[in-house]
């Protein structure tokens, strides 16, 4: 499949929003109309080529090269198609993207996958605070889709998240889950403080125990849950450690939560 290549001239001296890329699909358009496109570097505009260098045939795929972590919302709104980021990316990462698929090579910055819906999102590296989860002034975080971190995640992650599903192969940062509406949250390291603060549903699932979990969560006992199985099944051949959870003989720790609010929310601990 061709794609549109647009590589890095040089790492920009502030932060560029690179929403409109995907505010209005590029196949149809001739590269020197995508090479006048409007961005916005800090507080002026400049055209897109006065930043990036362009080659190759528009359509459904994007190949971001070269790319830094001052690049911000790459992939935002996102229906359809593939990006591949060759190196960093900036923050708000497939902000409300609700289909397609979105592939960083390095790390992402933070609020990656706030408010997705749909598609899926996969970073090499390490994905900063607010992975998946609310932007200030809106209610819910990632509301459906995957993503996938290969690396670590920071403080935060899934925030009020609503749906989908949020695989960490390493740690997550303090308040993981905090205030999960639902969806399902699986990290392979350890967590931090305060995990599944104020979480109404939803299901956590650690590979790794944690150093304790808040007060407000009761301890159920050990489970070879159905739902397990069902997850292995739907994970089976992703990359990192969900890939390859056992279909059979997957026993947990569960524990029921946050009873200080609603506490229907689950943490499961694998033995």
């Amino acid at each position: 499949m061709s794609a549109l290549r647009l590589t890095l001239i040089s790492r920009p001296p502030a932060r560029v929003d690179l929403s409109p890329l995907t505010a209005q699909p590029l196949a149809g358009r001739s590269a020197a109309e995508i090479a006048a496109l409007p961005l916005v570097l800090g507080n002026r505009r400049v055209r897109l080529d006065e930043l990036f260098r362009v080659t190759g045939t528009p359509g459904e795929a994007l190949e971001i090269a070269g790319s830094d972590d001052r690049l911000d919302r790459i992939g935002a709104g996102l229906a359809g198609g593939s990006i591949v980021v060759e190196g960093d990316a900036g923050a708000y990462l497939g902000q409300r993207m609700t289909g397609g698929s979105i592939t960083v090579s390095g790390h992402a910055g933070a609020f990656a996958a706030t408010g997705m819906k749909g598609g899926e999102i996969r970073v090499a590296g390490n994905a900063g605070d607010f992975l998946a989860a609310a932007i200030p002034g809106d209610h819910q975080g990632m509301q459906g889709g995957l993503v996938l971190v290969g690396g670590n995640a920071g403080d935060r992650a899934g925030d009020r998240m609503r749906r989908g599903a949020l695989l960490v192969t390493g740690s997550a940062g303090d308040y993981c889950a905090s205030r999960m509406v639902a969806g399902t949250i699986a990290v392979g390291g350890r967590v931090g403080r305060s995990t599944g603060m104020a979480m109404r549903r939803g299901t956590v699932l650690l590979l790794t125990p944690p150093a304790g979990l808040p007060p407000t969560f009761n301890a159920c006992g050990r489970f070879p849950l159905t739902m397990l199985a069902l997850l292995a099944r739907a994970w089976r051949g992703l990359p990192g450690p969900f890939g390859a959870l056992p279909a059979a003989g997957l026993t947990v720790r569960r524990f029921m939560g946050d009873l200080a609010n609603d506490g229907k929310g689950e943490v499961l601990v694998r033995e």
